[in-house]
This record gives C-alpha cells, sequence and structure tokens, in this order.
C-alpha cells in the first residue's frame, strides 16, 4: 500500500536493556515516573496543492495526436508517459503517492492547446511531456499565471517532451531535457544566438566524405520551420552540402517526393536528410525505390522521428540502410542500462519509438524533482513552488544514463549523441560502438547567429 512502511522487530540494545531494568528497579521501590509521551508518528499525508491529493499526484500531458494533418503524429509522447506512470507507481510512487497521467489532446490545433493547458491549470499539478506543437505565444500567460491551491500565480510547470515553440521553450515555467535550439536570451534580439549538436555530421563526413545531397525540411508550423532552419545550418555549415532543400509539409503524398528524387539523380547527390515524421521518410524512400533510385552509396539520414521499428518492418526493403541520430539509448541496450530495461518494460515492446522515450523521460525528470522536493520539504511539502525550484537548480539530468547530460535549469542542450542504423529488418548501432555509450564531445556543440524568428 501506498505511504504504509513494514515495521520489523529489532533486537534491543544495551542501553534499551538498561533502561528497562531502571524502570523495574524504580517501580518496585515506589518511585513516581513522570507520564511516558507518545512516540511521534509520520506526518499524514495531505493536499498540498493543485492536484495533489492525499493519495494521488495528478499530471497533465497535453500533446498533439488525433488530427487531421498527420493523424497520431505524438502518439508515442502518450505510449512513453504512460509507460512512466506505471513504472513509478510500480516502484511505490511519489511523495507517497500514486500517480495519475492526463492525457489531454491538443490535436495539432492552437486554439485546443490553450484551452489544454487552462484545463491543466485547474486540475493537474503540472505538465509533463508537453508536445502541442501549435501553442501561440498567446497561451503561455496561461501558463506562467497559473494560481496555486493559495490563489498565487504560481505558474504551472512545463516539462516538455517536444518543446518546438519559442514562447512555451522559453518560458520561465518551462524545463525541457531537451530544450530548444534557441538561446533565450537573444529570442527577441535581431539576429537570435542558436546552439546545435554537429556530432551525427561530423561523423557520417568522416566516414564518406564529400557528402552533398536533398535537405526535407518540415514546415508544418512555423514554430517546425525554425527548427527545421536550424538543423539544415547545423548539418550543412558541418560541411553536408546542400543540392537543394525542399520544403515539405508532414500531410504531403508521396508525389511530393517525386522532383527531390529527380533532382538528387540529376545532381548525382550521395546524401538525403530527412526532417519530416516517419511517414515522410517512408515516402521519400518508397518514391526512391519507384523511380530505381537504389545506389547504396548513397547516405540516408532522418531524426528520431522515424526510429520506429513498427513503421519501418512495414516498409520493408525500401528503407533499409537508413541511419538516425538520437539522443537517447537504442531500445535494445537493456542490459547496459536498468532504465532502458524499465522503459521496455513498461511502456511495452509493441508501443517502443524516439517519440515514446521521450515521453518516458519528461516522466524521470518530474520524478527527480519530485524527489528533491521531498528530501528538502517531506511529502508534505510537494508545492507547485517547490517543484520550479527543484527544477531551477537541475543542473545535470541523464534520466539515469538514457539520455545524454543535459543542463535542464540554464536550458542548454546536450553535446551528447550516437547514431543507429535500420539494416536487414532492425535497428543497429553504429557509432559509438559501446553499449550504452554516447559521444559527448564540447567539440559535437555549435553556437551560431540567425534571424529565424519574426518580430
Amino acid at each position: 500500500m501506498t505511504g504504509c512502511r513494514v515495521l520489523r522487530a529489532r533486537r534491543p540494545s544495551a542501553r534499551a536493556v538498561t533502561t528497562v531494568l531502571v524502570v523495574t528497579i524504580a517501580l518496585a521501590a515506589g518511585a513516581s515516573l513522570p507520564a511516558a509521551s507518545a512516540a511521534p508518528k509520520a506526518e499524514a499525508l495531505k493536499a498540498t496543492d493543485v492536484g495533489v491529493s492525499p493519495t494521488t499526484i495528478r499530471v497533465a500531458i497535453v500533446t498533439d495526436v488525433d488530427n487531421p494533418i498527420v493523424p497520431g503524429v505524438l502518439q508515442g509522447i502518450v505510449d512513453g508517459m504512460q509507460g512512466w506512470g506505471r513504472y513509478a507507481n510500480a516502484k511505490g510512487g511519489l511523495a507517497g503517492r500514486k500517480v495519475q497521467v492526463d492525457f489531454i489532446d491538443s490535436h495539432l490545433n492552437p486554439n485546443e492547446a490553450r484551452n489544454a493547458i487552462i484545463q491543466a491549470c485547474r486540475e493537474d499539478f503540472a505538465l509533463v511531456g508537453t508536445g502541442a506543437l501549435l501553442l501561440t505565444p498567446g497561451a503561455i500567460p496561461d501558463e506562467t499565471g497559473c494560481a496555486d491551491s493559495t490563489g498565487a500565480a504560481t505558474g504551472l510547470p512545463d516539462i516538455g517532451a517536444l518543446d518546438t515553440a519559442i514562447a512555451e521553450a522559453c518560458s520561465p515555467v518551462s524545463f525541457p531535457f531537451a530544450p530548444n535550439a534557441v538561446d533565450c536570451s537573444t529570442a527577441t534580439a535581431h539576429p537570435q544566438t542558436f546552439r546545435g549538436n554537429q556530432g551525427d555530421a561530423k561523423y557520417l563526413l568522416k566516414r564518406f566524405k564529400d557528402l552533398h545531397g536533398a535537405y526535407s525540411i518540415a514546415v508544418d508550423s512555423p514554430s517546425v520551420k525554425v527548427t527545421s532552419n536550424v538543423l539544415t545550418h547545423v548539418y550543412q555549415t558541418a560541411g553536408i552540402k546542400s543540392d537543394h532543400d525542399w520544403q515539405v509539409t508532414g500531410s504531403a503524398p508521396q508525389t511530393t517526393y517525386t522532383p527531390i528524387i529527380q533532382a538528387m539523380k540529376a545532381d548525382k547527390s550521395n546524401y538525403a536528410l530527412s526532417l519530416q515524421a516517419v511517414n515522410g521518410v517512408v515516402q521519400e524512400r518508397q518514391e526512391a525505390v519507384l523511380q530505381g533510385l537504389s545506389d547504396p552509396n548513397i547516405v540516408w539520414e532522418c531524426t528520431l522521428a522515424c526510429y520506429y521499428a513498427k513503421v519501418f518492418t512495414d516498409a520493408g526493403q525500401a528503407v533499409d540502410g537508413e541511419y538516425m541520430s538520437l539522443g537517447f539509448l537504442p531500445f535494445d541496450e537493456g542490459k547496459a542500462n536498468p532504465t532502458v530495461k524499465n522503459f521496455v518494460k513498461y511502456v511495452g515492446k509493441s508501443k517502443l519509438s524516439g517519440f515514446a522515450s521521450w515521453g518516458f523521460t519528461a516522466g524521470l525528470e518530474f520524478q527527480q524533482a519530485v524527489q528533491e522536493v521531498v528530501s528538502k520539504n517531506g511529502n508534505n511539502g510537494l508545492t507547485r513552488a517547490n517543484l520550479l525550484t527543484a527544477l531551477k537548480n537541475m543542473t545535470k539530468f541523464n534520466a539515469g544514463g538514457m539520455i545524454g547530460t543535459t543542463n535542464v535549469a540554464q536550458k542548454i542542450p546536450t553535446s551528447c549523441f550516437m547514431v543507429e542504423q535500420w539494416k536487414g529488418g532492425k535497428f543497429s548501432r553504429v557509432y559509438p560502438k559501446k553499449p550504452g555509450t554516447f559521444d559527448c564531445k564540447p567539440s559535437n556543440s555549435i553556437t551560431f547567429q540567425a534571424d529565424y524568428l519574426t518580430s
């Protein structure tokens, strides 16, 4: 039972035995004794803030799933967060309470996203695993001004899994484990300062030399377009030249990739980077097969969005050889890392994906912050204000080694990465070779200035 302790009988100490003897002798002599004081009792659990009852901690995951553009696009984050909830409760819960994960679908719609934030403010202790891609600046005051149980505008703590919107990423109550590329101190300046990781690009260039090709840039929302521009800049300044940059939406049919593949053939491209969701990656590779572009020397690369075995298995040979850069450990490395083992166990093998890993990781960040609050303030010290304090001091977070160490407090992206490849119907580690490890050289990180944000 949550909050209960099993008391085990102990062998009396010498001091305890002596005390018993003294008391016995005193009673025999007719001496009077002071009234015995009751042994201190564990403090009873109580409601401490919005979403925290004596038995339950409610957290909300607001993310885009059901939508007409890319149906189910971020279902993986939900799967990961729900898996983390099962894991946390199986380990006894947090602060003596069970965890309840409330999923609120933002439907890839700005109005739905704002309404979800308002609902979470009223009902939940914190946002965990946020992935609302169309969350607008107008919704941020609903987070920052969210009242706690005392009526104070403490704010709603936001541990995002995918914070592409600059206003959310730079909010004073937002602490994502995968910080946005923009340096928030420059978000309103022109130009802005951005940070990226060139580790995988440098690795591929060292291995294959003179890479050049097609960049399929995601442009489904202004914030997604900014992220795509940053990634494109990072890869191209590392030395992977662009033959063509293509702007593609997530709802685009396979025919959209026809001119892209035609151009790759004409340009003799030996590289293709897709910043699309996994369905777009599959469509591009299927179009390449349709047009006979099957050169084994072409390096095809995508992001963590395509780390999804079920979809790649269904696509068959079309996606063979696809590379992807990951900031988290592969799912088959449970022997090297216990956190990965628990992730697979509690999320379930049928629901494993890159986004599921991010959902689970968001839960682990919340868990670490809660444990910090409890260590300083006790189980009844669980307030939004105390949680925010813990997050503001979290300078090193790595989810039990499942991700590269990140400075959450200062919102500085990690320099860590590893490279995975889909080959022969399964994912395989390519670099670095040792399971459970990342390449975390400081030189992987890059800082640059660009004017990607509108006024």
